[in-house]
């Protein structure tokens, strides 16, 4: 039997479904990218935008394939345990991810809805491991689930509980069989990646420490992190380490000091400054990329300005934008002074051009240098992958993908560098 996986929303969803169908195959199934006997559907629901999105998916699916197995999964379920799901086969959470495969064959037998759903989620991690990633040239590694935030316009501590960490020994294991298996460059992900260890007498920084010792891996990339776990500590662990790219992706979410407060973020813009600051004494050219979300409830063209001004001042390298979306079940939803869309779409276009600008520039500062670029594809005549501080660049010829290369940077095409092979570096 044929089994497809179709993934919504974060990393940490593209690994589980990378898991669950390592499980599959390790079963016999046959994994594919078209029709299939069996669906496998990682839900998001990180806006109500995200919910609509796997609702479409998930009727479409339901409509086209009415002899499939259909397994429905992930947040949007969470976030609505009473949905009803006519023609799904499985509907789980976030729990029992792991089990998908037994529930499936279970399904095969006696043709019978299974829905798993609890009201709690367990204080242990449900265990997962990979050893591979199809069609990947970087491997993702899932070391914790949960968050405890609660800002305000967020759902997902709601969807997928309180942190739970990866035993140390496992993501070590785990990271040196990906290693083994060819791969170059391995992401930590996670929920609330920098919270990782605090539920077992552990932090990131001890788990960082230990990962860059493994032998042949020779880049680490962290998927996001909160300013507020840029300790010490861990500044420390990335000023002595080379393995650790030189790019994080640090949520601002507002350069407003009132709309912070508003989203019960856990620092302010001064706070957030001095951070990036301290990073850049160790990571002169560090790529900081960064999300925010505007027009959130009672942000004023005044808070937005400083929103652009601070993001200017910082200097981010990219700037992924998102319009506020009102969520049910979070303290936003409720609130005063919701901005009307024309004012969010017109306040994204603003802060994109801003971003935009602010990428070139970065761009163009590598322009005559020398980089190292991890090769995924071909396309057009061109071998095409990342630096370590995630900066896209176009080789005229083919080179071997999975492989590091040295290339001098030629010129950049609007928001991709161009550079050249230097074969003997």
């Amino acid at each position: 039997m044929k089994v497809r996986a179709i993934t919504l929303g974060c990393k940490v969803n593209t690994y589980e479904s990378e898991y669950i169908l390592s499980c599959f195959k390790d079963k016999g199934y046959e994994i594919t990218n078209d029709i299939a006997d069996i669906y496998i559907v990682n839900t998001c629901s990180v806006t109500n935008m995200s919910d609509a999105k796997s609702r479409k998916v998930i009727h479409r699916l339901v409509r086209e394939n009415k002899n499939s197995v259909i397994v429905v999964m992930g947040c949007m379920i969470e976030a609505n345990k009473d949905i009803k799901l006519d023609g799904v086969s499985i509907i789980i959470g976030n729990k029992d991810k792991a089990k998908v495969v037994e529930l499936v064959e279970a399904y095969l037998k006696d043709r019978e809805q299974k829905r798993l759903l609890y009201e709690n989620f367990d204080s242990t991690f449900e265990d997962m491991f990979i050893t591979n990633m199809e069609s990947r040239h970087r491997a993702f590694v899932k070391i914790e689930d949960g968050c405890e935030n609660f800002c305000s316009y967020c759902i997902i501590p709601y969807t997928r509980g309180r942190v739970r960490s990866k035993n140390p020994d496992t993501v070590i294991k785990e990271i040196t069989t990906l290693v083994k298996n060819g791969y170059k460059e391995v992401v930590l992900t996670g929920i609330h990646t920098g919270h990782y260890g605090s539920d077992i007498e552990t932090s990131f920084p001890e788990l960082l420490k230990e990962i860059v010792k493994i032998e042949g891996l020779e880049r680490l990339r962290i998927s996001s992190i909160e300013i507020t776990e840029l300790n010490d500590e861990f500044l420390n662990v990335l000023k002595n380490n080379s393995v650790i790219v030189s790019h994080l992706h640090i949520p601002l979410q507002a350069g407003s000091d009132k709309i912070l407060t508003l989203m019960n973020r856990k620092y302010l813009t001064p706070y957030f400054l001095d951070k990036v600051e301290k990073i850049r004494e160790i990571r002169p050219d560090i790529s900081l990329t960064t999300d925010v979300i505007v027009g959130f409830p009672g942000e004023t063209e005044e808070d937005f300005l400083d929103t652009i001004n601070f993001c200017k001042k910082i200097k981010f390298t990219k700037i992924h934008v998102f319009p506020y979306s009102r969520r049910k079940g979070t303290k936003a939803d409720l609130m005063d002074e919701q901005i009307p869309e024309n004012i969010k779409k017109e306040r994204v276009k603003r802060l994109i051009d801003v971003s935009n600008n602010l990428e070139k520039e970065y761009l163009d500062s590598f322009i005559s240098k020398t980089v190292s670029v991890l090769i995924e594809e071909d396309k057009d005549g061109y071998s095409i992958g990342h630096t370590g501080n995630y900066l896209k660049v176009k080789i005229l010829g083919d080179i071997k993908a999975n492989e590091i290369v040295s290339v001098k940077i030629k010129e950049r095409e609007n928001l991709e560098l161009v550079g050249e092979y230097e074969k003997d570096k």
